[in-house]
């Protein structure tokens, strides 16, 4: 169903069952799955989040200001980027971390026109930085470069098997949605991705879909079209 796509990964999701710093196991993981996934002629770029290393809100009043605490995250996107791209080599793909702010030689400065490049040539281009401004979430960073290489989706890999009505981990009597419009996910105010997230990919349109990526097989098989967790659409 989906030949070109945006994942987004959390940075908890890298940082295994305890959600910090870099779980080797998970890593690999993931990245045998996103390998298998491009060798089958998918075209994937990847956002990572950066929570599992440094949040950027967690150091406000701790002795950090806002700008230097999201700064400090984008830093920590780029580690895992890092990461995932040593992962995705030695799963016999290519991977390019671009940044969103000049950063040779660890990683090339992101232009939309190469990261495609990277991706019509077989290989995965993992975006890192954020937008390269404070005050934006890498959600939205996801969306913003979902819409700039043309992707058909944005697909937020997560803990969770879809979008709920509550948090399923906390109040047991949540329902699950298995589609939703950008209207609804904004005027219900549903926390699984940042409003100016949304309100980027209805532009394009662009729709989320959000899915548990420790579900078997998880990624391929919603490249291939399979309802397993939660589509917002136009």
């Amino acid at each position: 169903m989906y030949k070109r796509v945006l994942l987004k990964l959390s940075g908890e999701s890298l940082g295994g069952p305890a959600g910090k710093g870099i779980d080797e196991t998970s890593l690999m993981k993931f990245a045998a799955q996103i390998a298998a996934c491009v060798k089958a002629g998918h075209q994937i770029a990847i956002v990572n989040g950066g929570g599992n290393i440094f949040r950027g809100l967690q150091g406000v009043g701790k002795g950090f200001d806002r700008v230097t605490g999201d700064r400090m995250g984008m830093l920590a996107t780029v580690i895992n980027s890092l990461a995932l791209s040593s992962a995705l080599r030695s799963e016999g793909v290519r991977a390019e971390v671009f940044t969103a702010t000049p950063m040779a030689p660890i990683a090339r400065h992101y232009a939309s026109e190469q990261a495609i490049q990277v991706l019509e040539e077989g290989g995965v281009a993992l975006i890192a930085g954020g937008t390269g401004n404070p005050f934006f979430s890498t959600d939205s960073g996801a969306a913003l470069r979902a819409l700039e290489i043309g992707a058909e989706a944005l697909l937020k890999a997560t803990r969770v098997d879809g979008v709920y009505t509550a948090d399923p981990e906390k109040d047991p009597t949540a329902v699950k949605y298995d589609t939703l419009t950008f209207d609804e996910a904004l005027s219900r105010r549903l926390k699984v991705m940042d409003q100016t997230a949304f309100a980027l990919c209805e532009q394009g349109p662009v729709p989320i879909v959000v899915f548990d990526i420790n579900a078997p097989e998880a990624l391929a098989r919603v490249l291939a079209g399979e309802n397993i967790g939660t589509t917002v659409h136009a």
